[in-house]
């Protein structure tokens, strides 16, 4: 079947709440440009938007070379609750707010004009955990094909070998006849076959592919196999590579082991709220790779198709996760009212999105899960990997399990329920009819519940809790009820499972920054332990409680301010923290040495948790602060690292087992600098930090020098020295314009933010802030930055 654009000529409109319908285009998140207010039920769980349901509308006439063909339209996601109309017929409902959906107009069409209606509900709140979006907020495309055509999803690659490398290609028509196929390598023709299909049943053919350019995240080969059937042509891209899982190999690529170096992420992409598009998760690969990841976790749900995408084009592999929860309630309104119902057909989607893409190397059916500790919930857990393993059997399948959370569950303490759900959506509710600072109390339940543990005690007492014996015994029949074990949070048990179950592979579902270090000096000599997902890899809408780490003169101290967690190693405008650094020399992809810094003006440090290493970062930029004491962090790999401020020598600390190390010192104007040595004493690394100047001016940086119309182009503004060194400590607030460009926001890396994300103006945050702008007509596209006086300005070469 043919693919063709159905994203324009949409309107929505507001249903929970009085407005008019605004011509949108599509992909479109509703929820991002609503009121963050103190009476949002979703409260900091959505990073407090009020919530709300939409009416989307789009009026279309059938063009006359598709008339009598079957036409297929493919939503792939609208969040949640989508019901469907055509002409005011209801054709479809799908509750699940992260899955592609398909609806068959074909026999509901009249002749010229046809209405289309769909309604997004998101005014149930609580429904999520985290910022969900509202909306038809990922693309939504019309699929023609004649009376013989290829079925939708009709074509399967998989790999049998690589050594000479031979593929199988299933075709699945709707009709009897002969398919011809032809393997591409660019435009050059690879190979090609001939065979004939049945009526409606699939069939396939082997194919040898002559030198072979193998599929791995250090190459990621792509090929593309065309499918011609009568007057249908299907293309598909693959990448030729094999994938097995045992204890002796761990995961290996290819017949070579690969460790997980992975970061979880949510499917949020920051001033864009829900919205996805290809540009913009390339980018997001691309920066998690810098990072140091080679794998992503789609938490808690499936991953888009332009992320698997980008997966596929980078060698970033992907763990694609069905859910966060089961038929248990962790909000009240959330998916776990309609899992038991749905669960085949949601896995049977996600597998067909996936199962082209060589970048998926894992499923995931859920994520801290109680149930797993249940009898019920360990037969679903079983009854789930045999469904995916009939589906797609070159794949394994786990599930993030909180070892200890499981525990606490079987005794009552935080354990999801229905009816705590909805005793915790009433005291929202209550909560949003007074006043703000007024609201009642909650008892914490599940995640929170375990969250403000982790607050409180810090993170030895998750890891410790999760090393008891009881905690082995609430889950090893869940763990032997999948091909990998995912643990969250449970790297302590890594050396004694791995004996106790010599069967068992292990995977650090779920972990914490601080803990890198460690797993990767496990991992190099434990086959048995696959790899490690870091909490969190990107920073991202909502979750955000009291725990938000962010300091003082960044606060508001409105709770409605809070927007993010803080949870990550990259901010939401794409920027490192020292902890990417960090990350780097723990899994040995950088020797060192990195600098961070404290910030030396900040006398109180914010709340932290497990979740966040430090705040430090990368400034030795602190005017007025001479004489100052302050934290300073260094990162290494070596025998020992010394520090100096202006040639003196502060100290030398070993470095032995462990890689970073931290230093107190006097803040002194000028350069800050750190050497890590080997055994012998010889230098083998040197960073430097260098005090910026004390003039400021404002900069405006596009990330790229030209786009195509209509994409998504990053701006950094900077308040810097004439040299381009960034001052932290000067605060503005920025207004910005464009010129051939539609505006789409701006924000900056705090976890405090007043308003949503669509307005013209910034505050900078430690001297830094982020616009996009949605490229218009070719020519030039024109961005100018003011503050204060100041003005900046940058272009874009856009071409058609």
């Amino acid at each position: 079947m043919k693919r063709y654009d159905f994203n324009t000529g949409w309107t929505c409109r507001p249903l929970s709440r009085e407005g008019e319908a605004i011509y949108v285009t599509l992909p479109h998140d509703a929820m991002r440009t609503e009121r963050r207010i103190p009476t949002s039920v979703g409260e900091g769980n959505i990073g407090w938007f009020e919530g709300g349901d939409y009416e989307y509308k789009k009026v279309f006439s059938v063009p006359a070379e598709l008339e009598g063909q079957k036409l297929v339209l493919e939503f792939e996601s609208v969040y949640h609750n989508a019901e469907v109309s055509l002409n005011g017929e209801k054709l479809a409902f799908r509750p699940y707010g992260y899955t592609n959906f398909y609806v068959d107009l074909t026999s509901h069409l009249r002749p010229g004009e046809n209405e289309l209606t769909v309604l997004a509900r998101n005014a149930d709140q609580p429904n999520s955990r985290w910022y969900s979006g509202t909306g038809i907020y990922r693309p939504v495309w019309l699929w023609a094909g004649k009376k013989d055509h290829i079925l939708l999803n009709g074509v399967r690659i998989r790999t049998l070998a690589i050594n000479p490398a031979r593929i199988q290609v299933e075709v699945n028509t709707s009709a009897p006849g002969t398919v011809h196929l032809e393997i591409l390598d660019g435009t050059s023709h690879v190979a090609a076959s001939t065979f004939t299909v049945g009526n409606d049943v699939p069939a396939a053919t082997e194919l040898t592919i002559p030198d072979a350019k193998l599929w791995s995240p250090e190459a990621p080969n792509l090929y593309t196999v065309r499918v011609s059937f009568g007057e249908d042509v299907v293309e598909e891209h693959f990448g030729i590579r094999t994938l097995t899982w045992t204890p002796d190999k761990g995961i290996a690529i290819n017949g070579r082991r690969t460790v997980i170096r992975g970061a979880c992420i949510h499917h949020d992409n920051g001033i864009l709220g829900a919205c996805t598009y290809p540009e913009v998760e390339e980018r997001r690969v691309r920066i998690l790779q810098k990072a140091g990841y080679n794998a992503i976790r789609s938490a808690h749900n499936p991953a888009s198709k332009y992320l698997l995408d980008a997966c596929d084009r980078l060698g970033m592999l992907m763990m694609d996760e069905y859910v966060d929860c089961w038929y248990m309630h962790k909000t009240e309104h959330d998916y776990a009212s309609y899992v038991t119902d749905w669960w085949q057909q949601d896995l049977k989607d996600m597998v067909e999105k996936d199962f082209n893409h060589p970048c998926v190397i894992m499923y995931s059916t859920g994520n801290e899960v109680a149930e797993s500790a249940q009898p019920k919930g360990i037969a679903l857990q079983q009854s789930f990997t045999d469904y995916l393993h009939a589906l797609d059997a070159t794949r394994p399948v786990t599930c993030g399990i909180n070892i200890f959370f499981n525990f606490l569950s079987s005794i009552g303490l935080g354990v999801y329920s229905d009816d705590k759900a909805k005793k915790q959506a009433e005291a929202a509710a209550k909560a949003a009819e007074s006043a703000a600072e007024k609201k009642p109390k909650k008892k914490p339940v599940g995640s929170e519940f375990f969250n403000t543990l982790a607050a409180k005690l810090g993170t030895d007492f998750m890891k410790f809790g999760a090393s008891l014996p009881p905690c082995d015994w609430k889950t090893k029949d869940a763990f032997a009820a999948m091909d990998i074990a995912g643990y969250n949070y449970g790297n302590w048990r890594y050396k004694k499972d791995a004996k106790k179950y010599p069967n068992r592979l292990i995977l650090g579902s779920e972990t914490l920054i601080g803990d890198a270090y460690d797993f990767w000096e496990i991992a190099k000599t434990t086959p048995q332990i696959v790899g490690d997902f870091v909490w969190a890899g990107w920073d991202y809408i909502g979750e955000c409680g009291d725990s938000s780490p962010e300091f003082a003169d960044y606060t508001s101290g409105k709770p409605e301010d809070r927007v993010r967690g803080g949870t990550n190693r990259i901010d939401m405008t794409g920027k490192e923290y020292a902890e990417a650094d960090y990350t780097r020399v723990a899994f040995e992809l950088d020797k060192g040495p990195k600098l961070a810094v404290y910030p030396v003006y900040e006398k109180q440090k914010p709340t932290m948790t497990g979740w966040q290493l430090t705040r430090a970062m990368r400034s030795w930029s602190w005017h007025g602060c001479d004489g100052q004491e302050t934290e300073i962090e260094v990162y290494a790999r070596g025998d020992s690292v010394e520090l100096f401020v202006n040639g003196k020598s502060v100290g030398k600390k070993s470095l032995k087992g462990k890689c970073r190390v931290l230093f107190r010192a006097a803040y002194e104007a000028g350069e800050l600098t750190a050497v890590s040595y080997n055994a012998s004493g010889n230098e083998i690394g040197r960073d430097v930090l260098r005090t910026c100047g004390p003039k400021t001016q404002l900069r405006l940086e596009a990330e790229k020098a030209e786009c195509t119309p209509g994409e998504m182009v990053y701006f950094r503004i900077r308040c810097t020295d004439e040299a381009g060194e960034t001052n932290p400590m000067e605060k503005q607030t920025v207004t910005i314009s464009a010129e051939n460009g539609a505006l789409m926001g701006t924000v900056n890396g705090s976890c405090s933010y007043s308003g949503n994300f669509a307005g013209d103006t910034v505050p900078t945050y430690f001297g830094e802030a982020q616009a996009i702008v949605c490229a218009g007509a070719p020519g030039v596209v024109r961005v100018t930055a003011r503050s204060s006086g100041m003005e900046a300005s940058a272009e874009v070469i856009c071409k058609g």
